[in-house]
Parts: C-alpha cells; structure tokens; sequence
C-alpha cells in the first residue's frame, strides 16, 4: 500500500500542472463594448455585461458602473460561453499508455455505485491544455464494464475535487452490450452462440431494473422487527435515482441495432434515457424524436463506419439530426489519442459547420444543447442574466480557426490560459532570441 502511494505521488507530481486556481470573485467588473453572443438570442454588438459574486448581473448596452465596480474594455473583442465537452475521461486519465495514470476503469461488469467526481484529480495536466481553447466545463464519465458508474460535471479549475464539481450525478453510464455478429464460416463462436451471449447480457439487465425497484419497495416498507429490515446493497442503492426516480441514464450505443435496442428497452421499464456516441443514429431520426431521447455525438471529423457509405456522412449527422428536430449536442469519443485533445471540441463544431449546420445552431451544440442535456442549463451554457459567469472574452468571433481566448473566468474566478505547449512555445522562443535567429 505504502508502494502504491509513493508511486502515485510521483506520477502526480510528474504529469500535475502548477497553476493556482482562481480566487472567488470579490468585485463586481463590468465588460464594456464588446461583442457579446449570447446563444439564446441575437449577437450584441457594442454591449457591456456586468458579473458579481460568480453571477451575470446585467446585459446592457451601456451600464453605469458603481465607484466598487473593475471595469475592463473589450471593445472589438467578443464574449463566448464556456464551450462544454458532453463525454470525457478529463481527470481520470493523464497518458491513456501508462496504466498508473488511469483511473477511469473499475474491477467487475457491474459497477454503478462509482463516482467519477471523487477520482477527478483536478491536478491533471490536461485541464490547462483543454481550457486555453475555451473548453471550460466538461461531464467526467468511468468508461469500463456494462455499468461503468457514474459520470460528473465538472469546472475546469479548482483546488479538490469538491471544488471542481458541477453537478453529481449527471447521469448512470451503460455501455450496451455489442450487437455485431460474425456471420464468417471460421468465426471463432457460431452465430447462435454469439446471440445467446447478446440475449443474456440484456437478461442480466433487466433483473437488475427488477431487482432495484424491488430493494426500494423493501426498503422502505415498515418493519416490526430490525432483523426484517432490508440491508443495504450499495450497487442496487446507487441505482435507485436512475431506475425508481428516472434520473438520465447515458447509453452507450453506436449502431443503428444498438440504438432501437436501447430505446425500447427504455421503454420497457419507463427509463430517462440519453444515446452517447449514436453514430446511426440519422437513421433512426423518427424513433428518437418521437421517444424524445437526446444524442451526445461522439465526433464528426472521423470515417464513416461502412466503406459503402460518402466519406463525408459523418460530418453531416448535426445536420441531419437538427433538420429531424432530434435533440443533440457535440462531444469527442474518449480513449487514445482524444483524451488529450477535448481541446478540439469547437473543431468539431466547425466541421459541422461547413457542412448543414449554421454558425449559431454549431454554437450551441458545444455550449447551451450540451448543458441541457447534461441537466445545467440553469447555470452554464449561454449569457443570460442569473446564470454562472462562466465565458471566455476572444479577440476573434467563436468557431474560428484564429479564434484566441485571452482571458477567462468560471463561476467569476479569472483562471489562468497557460498550458505546456504554451510555455514551451515561450521557452524556445527566447532561446532562438537569444541566439539572434529571432528579431524583438
């Protein structure tokens, strides 16, 4: 035991980054003249925003500041809401290639009672990486088993866990069982072997919602005796919110099988579900508008998943899924290499952009769609008085490739854009000033 936290130590002082996070917000400051976008309503040019104690206060075209109030000119510049990655493994991962750094996958199938917030380490080198690029909330999700556990929405800055943490839960993850048969002569396991296997992992499923609802009916029944009592079953007690009170729980499915599967499934046993990944999901369009089920799209600059389909569908399903009303936000698929790179979450948006979706509709699949599929759109996700300040003030409007954060604040605290890259890029500038092959 003594081993193990030595060595955790020094990974975490190792991959840590050292910047301080940001002090709460002691004076109200006002932004003068920029360019406000406030997601839920039209682009303010030349309006000032007021935010106090973490809060946005006021939106106006021109306010009188208080003789307390900072005011900071932004005119030219524009102020976006905190992009929102909707599915990652930020801080409980570090280098997907180095198990110590890993903390994203439990022992066992079965494993609801798991909190993402507690393993977040709010120390992750990943954090300042993703946040310099405007990504300034994300949902933290465990990612192994049928039930990894229990994702977590967390802010990019904080000293603990405690202080990072959004919103817990957001959701109970479940990865659904595959649904790709080998129908080969030589596959390793015969057809009917491999649907048994599909068929008892969603037998396992259902006892498991039957066997919740009947650990919450038992107890909460009134016994005599203590002895009668029900004990407490920490898996099934942490399921409780998810299958008796219909709290999201996030699905996992990508193929068109997978998704009709689950959303019947859903219907089954009268479950809050959302799709995570729905990379078929443009076909099924009618299913999920009518079953009213939300989409976390994982990536839209990759390959489609079949060599018969244009090299360019996976860029069209925003479009696809906005024209069919189907409620959806864009995320990246967690695992190696994307888990160092939520960064390029408004790349994603962009790509979506340029191909059906317009500005303000790819705009909101990163900021408002994303918080309210997450269930926080009372505090992130768009400038609206009453809401968290939680934006980045850019030189460049958003979705942009020159798009250039160059302040940010989360809850009103004013945290710091350095990351590695940026350090370096600083270190190696100067050693060639020095050297002279760099002009002042």
């Amino acid at each position: 035991m003594s081993r193990l936290i030595v060595i955790l130590m020094i990974f975490s002082t190792i991959y840590g980054n050292n910047q301080i996070p940001g002090t709460d917000q002691k004076r109200p400051i006002l932004l003068r003249g920029g360019t406000l976008h406030t997601v839920t309503g039209d682009v303010l040019e030349e309006h000032d925003l007021l935010f106090a104690e973490g809060k946005i206060i006021t939106i106006d075209e021109q306010i009188q500041p208080s003789p307390e109030t900072d005011v900071l000119d932004i005119y030219g510049k524009h102020v976006i809401p905190g992009f929102i990655a909707g599915y990652t493994r930020i801080g409980l991962t570090e280098i997907s290639a180095v198990k110590q750094t890993n903390d994203h996958s439990e022992t066992g199938e079965i494993n609801p009672n798991v909190r993402a917030n507690v393993a977040y380490n709010p120390d992750s080198d990943l954090i300042p990486v993703t946040r310099s690029n405007g990504v300034l909330v994300i949902n933290s999700a465990p990612s192994s088993g049928r039930i990894p556990g229990q994702s977590s929405v967390m802010m990019m800055d904080g000293w603990t866990w405690e202080d990072a943490t959004l919103k817990h839960p957001t959701a109970l993850n479940v990865n659904w069982p595959s649904m790709r048969f080998d129908f080969r002569k030589n596959a390793k396991k015969k057809e009917k072997e491999q649907r048994e296997e599909y068929n008892k992992s969603l037998r396992e499923m259902d006892l498991l919602v039957r066997n919740v609802r009947a650990y919450h009916h038992r107890k909460n029944a009134k016994e005599r005796k203590a002895e009668h009592k029900q004990k407490t079953d920490l898996r099934l007690e942490s399921m409780i919110p998810f299958i008796v009170f219909k709290n999201p729980i996030h699905i996992k499915a990508n193929d068109v099988r997978q998704i009709e599967a689950a959303v019947k499934w859903s219907n089954k046993h009268d479950l809050n579900i959302v799709i995570v990944g729905g990379r078929d999901a443009w076909m099924i369009t009618e299913i999920l508008v009518e079953n009213n089920i939300p989409i976390i799209i994982l990536g839209v600059q990759t390959t489609p998943r079949r060599r018969f389909e244009p090299i360019h569908t996976p860029y069209k399903i925003p479009s696809m899924l906005q024209k069919a009303g189907v409620h959806f936000c864009i995320s990246l698929d967690p695992g190696y290499p994307m888990d160092g790179h939520v960064r390029t979450l408004p790349d994603e948006a962009m790509r979506a952009a340029s191909w059906g979706l317009t500005k303000d509709q790819a705009l909101r699949a990163i900021t408002l769609s994303a918080a309210e599929i997450l269930g926080v759109d009372d505090h992130v996700g768009s400038l609206d008085l009453g809401k968290d300040a939680t934006f980045f003030i850019s030189d460049n409007e958003p979705l942009t490739q020159y798009n250039h954060p160059i302040k940010a604040y989360i809850k009103g605290r004013e945290i710091d854009l350095s990351d590695r890259q940026k350090n370096l890029w600083k270190k190696y500038k100067e050693k060639y000033r020095q050297l002279g092959k760099l002009s002042d």
